[in-house]
């Protein structure tokens, strides 16, 4: 299938050219928007996929006007410039304005989808239908088609029809329940992790399917949710609770079976330390000066140690308030003891080993020259993967994409 991706060399994108992309001659329709679709499609789009990003004339994917922060603004002109935010899950995609309320922009969404292998959408359930382009509709015309649907609840079920947003479903789905410091208010992470986790799912999803499609010549619906997702990632929280009864509860940093693992204060700040077995704790009490620890029977086990969790602290404590946090990583790491400083961005941006696994990038924008981005986090066969496209302008390929619907070589 030609589909006119720029492949591995870097349209306006970076220099690592060579790497073999799996995804490469996949072609992806992606009607999604904010975080957790379009987050799915880029994963995609990182593997090596034609992902093209289907958006309303004028306005675009809502995050486009989520800001301040905006780049590139131009206040005479009204321009406000392109949102942090929507820089930030976008990359390796091309952008088409289409109104699909028209039957012009009805049609070249057709001609997209009879050329595609996947469909991603994350309308409210029965939107898409609506649309015209439910999953139905768009088996009927292309069997072969991958087609995911990513929502709050689920496509079906009494709560199919809530308005769905990360905050709702890190509450509704147990998370908040499990962080924040014990007595304190419901707490979510820092990060969009209900979005974030139903994207992933659902791109693994996809990638199996396509894999499947592969052996059988079948397509397959995907249906991944928001609320799916944060159960999935409750993991052994789910299993004290599956295998108890009892409610897990907020520990703020401290895990709920292991000890000491946590976050301690030091004499200029905080470090964070995980012992997380009886050979890491013999090290650790040699780490902090007090070998003779180690031999305490009431702390030779995990399970005596977090059955004692507050002795353990009482006894530990003092003497890492007693350090800075430099020389605590430094004992800690001569003791080969898994521990390590509270980073900000900054210190991220500034680490080296940042650096040596290439994590941030400078890509080449259409409009706002080089802009800075987190690469694809894993590598492949040894190599960066690389960002062949920078986040697309609104519309930015509509001509281009067009004009591949018209060459006969697009037909698969």
């Amino acid at each position: 299938m030609t589909n006119g991706d720029p492949g591995h060399g870097g349209h306006a994108g970076d220099d690592r050219a060579g790497v073999p992309l799996p995804l490469a001659g996949i072609r992806v329709v992606d009607l999604t928007r904010v975080m957790t679709g379009p987050y799915c499609t880029m994963m995609l789009g990182d593997l090596g996929a034609d992902v093209v990003k289907v958006e309303q004339p004028g306005r675009g994917d809502d995050t486009r006007g989520w800001g301040p922060p905006f780049v590139g603004g131009d206040p005479d002109s009204g321009y406000a410039g392109e949102s942090a935010y929507f820089l930030s899950v976008n990359r390796n995609k091309r952008s088409i304005a289409l109104d699909l309320k028209s039957e012009t922009g009805a049609a070249d969404l057709w001609r997209l989808i009879e050329r595609a292998d996947v469909v991603v959408e994350n309308f409210s359930p029965g939107t898409i239908d609506r649309l015209g382009f439910g999953y139905g509709a768009v088996r009927a015309r292309r069997p072969a088609v991958v087609y995911a649907s990513i929502s709050g609840f689920g496509q079906t079920g009494p709560s199919r029809m809530r308005t769905a947003y990360d905050l709702i479903l890190q509450g509704m789905g147990g998370m908040m329940s499990i962080t924040g410091s014990p007595g304190g208010p419901p707490t979510k992470l820092g990060v969009p992790i209900a979005d974030l986790a139903a994207g992933m799912f659902a791109a693994f999803a996809i990638a199996g399917a396509l894999y499947g499609r592969e052996r059988t010549g079948q397509g397959l619906y995907v249906d991944a949710s928001l609320l799916a997702g944060q159960l999935g990632l409750l993991t052994y929280q789910a299993g004290i609770y599956f295998t108890t009864g009892e409610e897990p509860r907020p520990l703020g940093n401290a895990h709920p079976i292991v000890a000491p693992y946590d976050t301690y204060a030091v004499s200029d700040g905080h470090v964070n330390i995980a012992v997380g077995n009886d050979a890491i704790w013999q090290r650790f009490c040699v780490a902090l000066g007090r070998p003779e620890w180690g031999t305490r029977p009431e702390f030779l086990t995990n399970a005596g140690r977090i059955t004692r969790l507050a002795d353990l602290n009482a006894l530990i404590g003092p003497v890492l308030a007693a350090l800075p946090a430099a020389e605590v990583v430094r004992r800690m790491d001569a003791q080969a003891v898994p521990c390590g400083p509270i980073s900000s961005m900054a210190d991220i941006v500034a680490d080296p080993q940042t650096a040596d696994q290439d994590l941030i990038r400078q890509v080449a924008h259409p409009t706002l020259g080089d802009v800075t981005l987190a690469a694809p986090p894993y590598r492949l066969g040894g190599n960066a993967v690389p960002i062949r496209r920078p986040p697309p302008l609104l519309g930015q390929h509509t001509e281009e994409i067009l004009r591949e619907l018209e060459d006969p070589a697009e037909t698969p």
